[in-house]
């Protein structure tokens, strides 16, 4: 298909919303364009692809749903994928469906203006070519501008950086070599994993420790052949669920609970492993007894699993509540720390002074490295909108309308900026939930309103300003009612210097953020203006 100038939709990313975004589009007769940064489909899965890389979701509900045929003709190997899998994964869908005639790889946005007079947008890219659309859905993902974080001296090393975020496609062979790795969440924690057991010796330079739960993972076997069988009813339970995927949720609070109800109940998570741990009682969330027991009972598992109570101690965190950030689910991570080769540096009694020709200072003490692995994380939830000079009719652009935290409308649209969409935007449940519950959800709600103003002889759809206040209001009011704003989290856009610290997911779950959805689309999308 030729990439002609003017289009019905232009779609930003060709990662799992992107292509499910174009699927949907393409059945409904819609000349939609995709244009895409990378060579291939896969988004995260496509960029990250360092070490360990591995989904915290397990694979049978991290996967499309909208195709009974595909549901039962793929066929995972894990429990929880790994980055090589889901991107196949991924290439398998983009073939199966006939996708990438219509995305335009190795092209990135950098400019989108609106017209009210056209009612069109004008997208530029980094070659200079300009497109226009009629509407343009942001499929840009949560996590995909890395956080560079300025290391002084890092020029100056001699040896090999690498970056989590940018790991090279043809991978790198670390046998036998003295590794540093800077950052201990999701990331940081998969790599050291993943590496320890290859290099000549490794040193962890950790700020702030995780808390992280088993995976217990392994060959899916009879799991998956038992999801084949109930496929549907699984999904449509997920999609009530606070997370978006099976997760028996307590009812009952861990502070009206005995003691040891409560720690059978803290064992039964930990040996099923992943991340329906701090579902175990309600108000683990809410109330910060509650919240400490939880707490405790990790790090006094952390201190099994490490030898030395001293370096335990240092892995155990004691700063912020237990998932007010993302939690890890590790395949071993804490037995790393018993292996001759490993140590610790805790940057808050050692901070990193600079980095050498030879590798790192921290405190007092010069470190020697082969090769340093930065895992520092991403610009999370707005960097990927935020990274594009996005402006409205009037000439005021997105990112100085965010510059105290983003403003949307049900996490969908932003007022000012018509017929811009946002799949999984900032205010949505998006990271707080199994993403791809999140984005089949905002693609179908998406499409559907596309539907809804075509039948309707209408061209231009965006949200009232009131209704948007409110929305930012109950985003934020649902966040002071958790401990999760406690935290200097990547949920606060924390770990990037100068960005407004505010909570940016929506916190009151997907079951009932779908309903609210839904509720606003049968009232004829109340809260948006169309005409």
């Amino acid at each position: 298909m030729s990439d002609h100038s003017d289009h019905d939709v232009i779609i930003i990313g060709a990662g799992f919303a992107g292509m499910y975004q174009l699927h949907r589009l393409r059945q409904l007769g819609y000349d939609t364009r995709v244009i895409e940064a990378g060579e291939d489909v896969g988004g995260t899965w496509y960029w990250n692809r360092y070490p360990g890389a591995r989904c915290d979701i397990e694979s049978i509900e991290y996967s499309y749903s909208f195709d009974p045929e595909l549901e039962q003709d793929w066929n995972w190997s894990e429990r929880y994928a790994a980055q090589p899998e889901l991107l196949s994964y991924a290439q398998h869908v983009a073939h199966r469906y006939d996708l990438r005639k219509h995305i335009t790889f190795n092209c990135r946005v950098e400019e989108m203006t609106w017209s009210d007079d056209a009612r069109r947008w004008t997208v530029t890219t980094d070659d200079g070519t300009s497109r226009t659309a009629q509407y343009v859905i942001a499929a840009t993902g949560c996590l995909s501008v890395p956080s560079r974080p300025q290391f002084e001296g890092l020029a100056d090393f001699k040896g090999e950086v690498y970056w989590t975020s940018r790991w090279p496609h043809e991978g790198v062979d670390l046998s036998g070599k003295r590794l540093a790795v800077i950052g201990t969440g999701s990331s940081g924690l998969q790599t050291i994993t993943a590496i320890a057991p290859v290099v000549d010796a490794l040193t962890v330079f950790q700020r702030t420790p995780s808390y992280a739960v088993p995976a217990h993972n392994g060959p899916i076997g009879e799991r998956l052949a038992d999801a084949k069988t109930r496929y549907h009813e699984i999904r449509e339970a997920s999609r009530m669920t606070r997370t978006g995927f099976q997760c028996n949720s307590g009812m009952r609070s861990l502070t009206e609970t005995e003691a040891e109800e409560v720690r059978r109940e803290f064992d039964a998570r930990w040996a099923d492993g992943g991340l329906c741990f701090p579902s175990a009682f309600k108000d683990i969330l809410r109330d910060m007894k509650a919240n400490d027991a939880a707490a405790e009972y990790v790090r006094g598992r952390i201190r099994e699993r490490v030898k030395d109570p001293e370096l335990a101690e240092k892995l155990s965190p004691r700063t912020y509540p237990i998932a007010s950030k993302r939690m890890c689910v590790d395949t071993g991570y804490f037995e790393v720390y018993n292996q001759d080769n490993v140590s610790l540096v805790d940057i808050n009694e050692q901070p990193i002074r600079r980095i050498t020709e030879r590798g790192i200072t921290a405190g007092d003490t010069p470190h020697e490295f082969d090769v340093i692995i930065l895992a520092t994380g991403f610009d999370a939830m707005t960097g990927a909108l935020n990274a594009i000079d996005i402006r409205s009719g009037d000439d005021r652009s997105l990112r100085e309308k965010w510059a105290h935290g983003p403003r949307t409308y049900l996490g969908l649209m932003s007022a000012g900026f018509p017929n811009l969409f946002m799949v999984t935007g900032p205010q949505s449940p998006s990271v707080l939930s199994n993403m791809m519950t999140s984005i089949e959800y905002h693609v179908d709600w998406i499409t559907r309103a596309l539907e809804y103003l075509r039948e309707h002889g209408l061209s231009r759809m965006e949200p009232a300003l009131d209704a948007e206040d409110n929305w930012v209001n109950t985003t934020n009011d649902l966040a002071a009612l958790t401990v999760m704003p406690q935290a200097a989290s990547w949920y606060m856009g924390a770990n990037i210097p100068g960005k407004q610290r505010v909570f940016m997911p929506f916190a009151g779950g997907v079951g009932t953020y779908k309903l609210i959805g839904d509720g606003v689309a049968v009232a004829h999308y109340h809260g948006f203006e169309l005409s």
